[in-house]
């Protein structure tokens, strides 16, 4: 495929489409091969599926006006399987398969370690998060340059940024990428543009809200090869980016605080719990390095129909009608609305792969069926299935 001619409107069309998230897009691409194949075969996937009503489709104008919006901003957008997408993002449950860029998208291609921690942070937390940020932006990883990622909120993220803002910071978003947030950090956000990059998987013009918080966490985790946590409470956003690194299989980090300063607590119980203590650079840096080896991205398949990756012509004809059905019955009487890992329903169905993942695609579609973490699935209750209506 010549990327340099790669459309990604159908794409970004496809994604912001209702009941359409990150596993949904990736099953639906390596399905039918192209976006605009599987935009074509939503309704009567749904339909299949025992829907109320199809999936409502994000309209092709609203969406070529938010490329366009992207790019007058000298933004860009990567899609998964496209030149520029981050493949480390590719490799982590739930990822998104779209990323808006202002700024260097190149830079998100490279080594990164995050360092985030509490809003409200104390004077001495900012001025360690400074410093470790400039000393590990210096360094180099295996000769190739290491870039600072957090969520540009105040206290620890933007004393991070600003301290690796000369090698070039990424700040990921929880809202669009021309919505600067907090406004205090109106400044930076304009540094970063010019210095570094921007990044997020909401459409332009979203403002922040708390739901889309952990998203903006699990990007920060996805892109770093490591998370440092500074000042962070046992119940806080920074302890999300924690553990979606630990799933992620990224080294977590963190700095000892004092013991009666809840600001630490979340930090000292990581410590307490295995987390390598930091002291300064060095203590990350070497663990990086020892790391290094094996790159995040090495082992990433080719992906989502941008490249060749749909079915092959054996696997596509195994999914003939009266197959899915017989999955999908199976699979109704085995999920309820309590989470069911899909590999007990592989088990348990004795069907390949292949059926189980077109019957849930299909229920998916049709708003019966709802995808939890930890690749697991769950029957959303009491809904009419009725098609009567077109």
């Amino acid at each position: 495929m010549n990327v340099a001619h790669f459309d990604p409107l159908p794409a970004l069309q496809l994604y912001r489409s209702e009941r359409i998230g990150p596993i949904t897009f990736r099953a639906l691409l390596q399905r039918f091969g192209t976006a605009q194949q599987a935009l074509d075969a939503i309704p009567e996937l749904a339909k299949r599926g025992g829907g109320k009503r199809p999936p409502r489709l994000a309209k092709r104008s609203d969406c070529a006006k938010e490329l366009d919006r992207l790019h007058s901003l000298g933004g860009q957008l990567l899609v998964e399987g496209a030149q520029g997408f981050p493949t480390q993002v590719g490799h982590c449950d739930g990822s998104p398969p779209i990323l808006s860029v202002l700024g260097h998208a190149h830079l998100l291609e490279q080594d990164q370690v995050a360092i985030v921690g509490a809003r409200n942070a104390s004077p001495n937390g900012q001025r360690f998060a400074h410093k470790l940020a400039l000393e590990l932006s210096q360094a180099n990883l295996a000769h190739e340059p290491l870039h600072i990622t957090s969520g540009m909120a105040r206290g620890i993220d933007a004393a991070a940024h600003q301290g690796g803002l000369e090698r070039g910071s990424i700040a990921v978003l929880a809202g669009g990428v021309d919505v600067p947030y907090p406004q205090e950090n109106a400044r930076l956000y304009d540094q970063l543009i010019d210095q570094g990059a921007i990044v997020s998987e909401m459409p332009l013009g979203t403002e922040p809200a708390a739901r889309l918080f952990p998203k903006r966490n699990r990007i920060i985790a996805a892109l770093s090869r490591g998370v440092v946590l500074i000042e962070a409470k046992l119940q806080s956003g920074t302890l999300i980016t924690a553990r979606a690194a630990g799933e992620f299989g990224r080294s977590v980090f963190a700095v000892p605080g004092a013991p009666y300063d809840p600001r630490s607590s979340g930090c000292n119980a990581m410590i307490r719990d295995g987390a390598p203590l930091v002291r300064s650079a060095r203590d990350v840096f070497e663990d990086l390095q020892a790391e290094r080896n094996g790159p995040l991205g090495a082992e990433m398949p080719p992906m989502l129909g941008l490249t060749p990756t749909a079915l092959s012509p054996d696997m596509a004809g195994s999914l003939d009608e009266p197959s899915v059905d017989k999955a999908r019955q199976l699979i109704l009487e085995l999920l309820s609305p309590y989470p069911t890992a899909v590999d007990e329903l592989l088990n348990e169905c004795q069907v390949s792969l292949h059926l189980l993942q077109a019957a849930l695609l299909e229920l998916e579609l049709a708003g019966r069926l709802e995808r939890h973490p930890g690749n697991k699935v769950a029957l959303i209750a009491e809904l009419e299935l009725d098609f009567s209506q077109g």
